[in-house]
């Protein structure tokens, strides 16, 4: 391949970068905050059943045995687990109604409670409740409807489903399938958009004991990872020295770098902003820094609530409210650089001014070929387009933070792991790590953009190409994807706040 295709390649690939990292980071609606139900309803010929499942994540748990766990021993066992029963069956009854043709019918008295821990990420627990209720029907009802409003405001599957009676035809409003297995393994495709059905209706009339629902949703293969990230699992070994522990870092930098190529965490404003700037690898680098930073900073931060204040603030709820934040603090720094490059543009047609600033080191010369004069500029030995705008820190700053002030859930669970296995300080160690393997992939961005134009203007490829103009339209075209990216983080965060 010649070094013109190549060339073109290069930045074809930094492009789909770019364009792949517009979409905002992901916080894994089932990841490790979720709380999640499943209600399961069988209809006889003078009575319904109720089976209620509860699947909570790492997090939630991890908070209920900080609250009731009495002697400290980091497990809940004897009446600090009937506590926590009693606990969930009553935040569960609270929220589920039954009607019966218009009128509330009560639940009676949980029975077959079944409390459980099985083992989650890192080393943590989940907590799993199962029980029934049985509820009287009038003869002849024909209409029953069901509400589940337990646990409101924490994230989660929410599913209602239908099961064959004795002596009745049912017709549902929901499907009769469950996908989870019970809440024990959820569609991969589901993740980030978990099903919330919240209330269904039933036609209930004389049958054999048949059920008519819609069909069920297809969200491909089960799986039991509900986080889709492996950072959580660097610390479910037991103890750790010597080599193993310089192994769990480069494991944390590569989850990291691994995290930073999802969608998110700024790559696309990374290109969009030094591709139009008079940028230098080191304003790459500075990027990355900021964005470490302001990742372990906020994995800190949502660590503190979580341990210190969860009884006030719902912590995953945080998540919306940090990616509005982060979309209104680029679209921001979009405007600003929008504003002083237009600034720029005005004073060049006005001749104001050569069209760029010059910086102490600037320096340039002038020489002839073939009687065509051309005008080149130099400093510190990087050359730079005329459109190209000036470096603003400020603004450099104000993208770092927006790309690492969504902390990945992963990154908590370790520092929550941690916490609770007394290794505070390896906990803190592994989540920079992290960061700076996330940080890593966003300066690479940065380091992409700035060679690949510096190889495509040496080559005269764009000149050749489009005329010269695309050169100088870069800057308001870059100014432009940053605020686009803004409004897009922005406007994916805001139906999350309710």
């Amino acid at each position: 391949m010649s070094a013109r295709r190549s060339v073109l390649a290069g930045a074809l690939a930094v492009a789909a970068l770019a364009a792949f990292g517009a979409a905002p980071a992901g916080a894994h609606p089932l990841g490790n905050f979720s709380t999640n139900q499943l209600v399961e309803l069988r209809f006889d010929e003078r009575a319904a059943s109720v089976h209620y499942v509860l699947d909570q994540a790492e997090i939630p748990t991890f908070q209920q045995v900080k609250r009731l766990d009495a002697d400290g021993d980091g497990t809940l066992a004897g009446s600090e687990r009937a506590a926590l029963e009693r606990e969930l069956i009553a935040d569960a009854t609270s929220g589920l109604e039954l009607t019966v043709d218009g009128r509330p019918v009560g639940l009676g008295k949980a029975r077959e409670v079944e409390l459980s821990f099985p083992p989650g990420q890192a080393g943590l627990d989940l907590t799993r409740l199962e029980a029934s209720f049985a509820a009287a029907i009038p003869a002849g009802a024909a209409r029953v409807e069901v509400a589940n409003e337990a646990f409101d405001g924490r994230v989660g599957w929410r599913a209602i489903r239908p099961l064959p009676g004795e002596g009745t035809a049912v017709v549902s409003s929901v499907p009769a399938e469950d996908p989870t297995d019970g809440l024990r393994a959820y569609p991969d495709e589901l993740l980030e958009s978990p099903l919330d059905q919240r209330s269904a209706s039933f036609e209930v009339s004389p049958g054999a004991g048949t059920v008519s629902a819609p069909d069920g949703i297809s969200g491909g293969e089960p799986t039991a990872d509900r986080a889709g990230d492996g950072f959580a699992s660097t610390l479910a070994s037991g103890d750790t020295h010597g080599l193993l522990i310089l192994v769990l870092l480069a494991t944390a930098f590569g989850w990291g770098a691994l995290h930073a190529l999802s969608p998110g965490h700024g790559k696309a404003m990374v290109a969009g902003y030094l591709a139009g700037s008079r940028a230098t690898p080191r304003h790459a680098f500075a990027l990355g820094a900021t964005v470490t930073a302001t990742h372990t900073a906020s994995v800190f931060a949502l660590g503190a609530i979580t341990l210190a204040a969860s009884e006030f603030i719902v912590p995953e709820r945080l998540y919306p409210w940090l990616g509005v934040v982060s979309g209104l603090m680029v679209v921001a720094v979009g405007l600003a650089v929008m504003r002083s490059r237009f600034r720029r543009w005005r004073a060049a047609r006005a001749g104001a001014g050569p069209g760029h600033e010059h910086d102490p080191g600037h320096h340039h010369h002038h020489h002839d070929h073939d009687g065509h004069g051309h005008h080149h500029h130099a400093h510190d030995g990087h050359h730079h387009h005329h459109g190209d705008a000036p470096i603003r820190m400020r603004e450099l700053f104000g993208l770092g933070v927006s790309g690492g002030l969504v902390p990945c859930p992963s990154a908590l669970v370790v520092l929550i792991a941690a916490i609770s296995q007394h290794r505070i300080a390896l906990g803190m160690a592994l989540i920079l790590a992290f960061s700076v393997g996330l940080a890593a992939v966003v300066s690479g961005v940065g380091l992409l953009t700035l060679y690949g134009r510096r190889l495509l203007g040496r080559l005269q490829v764009e000149r050749r190409v489009f005329g010269g103009r695309l050169t100088g339209a870069l800057p308001a075209l870059s100014a432009i994807l940053i605020v686009a990216v803004g409004l897009l983080i922005t406007s994916r965060a805001i139906p999350e706040l309710g």
